[in-house]
């Protein structure tokens, strides 16, 4: 009787080492993804990668590569992978909801856990045996570390996956705060991606425990569980990544093929003018860009044209520069001294704490109240 190579199972490791590079590579190709997350991002799907495929040649007795590499290597690289994979994605989470965010040196101690574990791994032996059969292993203290090791290896990306999540869930707040039409802004991709990675691991690690009070079998069925959980994940990635790139080429080739859109009229950089600095409508609470076209007579179009042609920035960022601005004159008023920075954030048109302080702090370089102390009052 013939014997197949690869079962189903296996099969579905391969498909998903296969689709995360090409993935990553559709990442690099994108115009758009030249930017730091695309490229942490593309990290990210090539340690998924390097995770899957050697996770199947440590359990496949039918895959080989060569005898050094199966029995040393391997180890390594897996347990590399396994460490690295939460770390990538709550680097590449972060490099999208915040805007200040640039890699440092300091965000190299995010490999000291993959790092720790390979230098232990080097200094007792560990090898393929050890990783595939930790209760045949002769001594005590190596069985131990093995044990350890996978712990690690199971815990560590469930942490960074958690943090990813709450990452992700202060960004929603965040834009609550600063968008009156948040469901046209939400990053929904983004919070089904790190709960579905959230929940993956966490899987992962339920197995694990389950598996030291389960039978081989049971153990086995599980772990193949897990692998096909990661599968459906970046299949729902690939998905997307495919439709959103095709929106992508789709608007530059319409981009291309039309002419290049006119300059916003004075007329309607006027109106935009006036209702700011005559009328104040920054001033209103929860105003959003469909209420200050109607507020001016224009359509929606042509105002987000004028703000972003024009004055070079969104509607939002455009709004609270205003309000910052007004703040300013009342912090430095001293008819107006007797009023708290609630008063002031309210009064100014804010109508919450966090996104008044965080842009407040971002374009004068301090905090409402230091600015309050550092300013000479003037009456105006």
């Amino acid at each position: 009787m013939k014997d197949y190579i690869f079962n189903i199972h296996d099969v579905v490791l391969l498909m998903t080492v296969a689709e995360s590079i090409l993935l990553a590579l559709l990442q690099a190709a994108l115009p758009a993804q030249s930017r730091l997350y695309g490229r942490l991002l593309s990290l990210f799907l090539i340690v998924i990668a390097v995770a899957a495929v050697t996770t199947l040649v440590l359990w496949n007795d039918q895959v080989h590569t060569t005898p050094t590499i199966d029995h040393y290597w391997i180890p390594y690289f897996l347990v590399i992978s396994l460490m690295v994979k939460g770390p990538t994605l709550y680097l590449y989470v972060a490099s999208i909801t915040r805007a200040d965010f640039t890699l440092k040196p300091l965000h190299l101690l995010h490999l000291l856990p993959a790092l720790v574990a390979v230098a232990l791994m080097a200094a007792f032996g560990i090898d393929s045996d050890s990783l595939r059969y930790i209760w045949a292993v002769g001594e005590p203290q190596p069985e131990q570390l093995v044990t350890s090791i996978w712990d690690a290896a199971k815990l560590v990306p469930l942490i960074y996956s958690f943090a990813a999540v709450v990452l992700v869930q202060r960004y929603r707040s965040e834009l609550k705060d600063e968008y009156s039409h948040f469901s046209n802004t939400e990053p929904r991709w983004l919070n089904v991606l790190t709960l579905g990675f959230f929940a993956s691991w966490a899987w992962s690690t339920t197995v694990h425990i389950l598996a030291k009070y389960s039978s081989p079998e049971t153990a086995d069925y599980l772990g193949i569980a897990d692998n096909y959980f990661t599968f459906i994940l970046i299949n729902a990635l690939f998905t997307y990544s495919l439709v959103y790139a095709h929106q992508l080429l789709t608007t530059r080739s319409e981009e291309t093929r039309a002419p290049a859109e006119e300059k916003p009229s004075d007329s309607a950089i006027d109106r935009v003018k006036n209702a700011m600095e005559g009328d104040k409508i920054y001033l209103q609470q929860n105003l959003n860009i469909e209420q200050f076209s109607m507020h001016i007579g224009l359509p929606v179009k042509e105002v987000s044209s004028v703000i972003n042609k024009h004055f070079g920035t969104n509607f939002f960022e455009f709004i609270n520069t205003y309000r910052v601005e007004e703040a300013k004159r009342l912090l430095a008023d001293p008819d107006h001294a007797h009023m708290t920075i609630l008063d002031i954030l309210l009064e100014s048109g804010f109508n919450s704490k966090s996104a008044f302080h965080r842009f407040f702090k971002r374009l004068v370089g301090a905090s409402p109240s230091e600015y309050r102390k550092q300013t000479p009052r003037r009456s105006t």
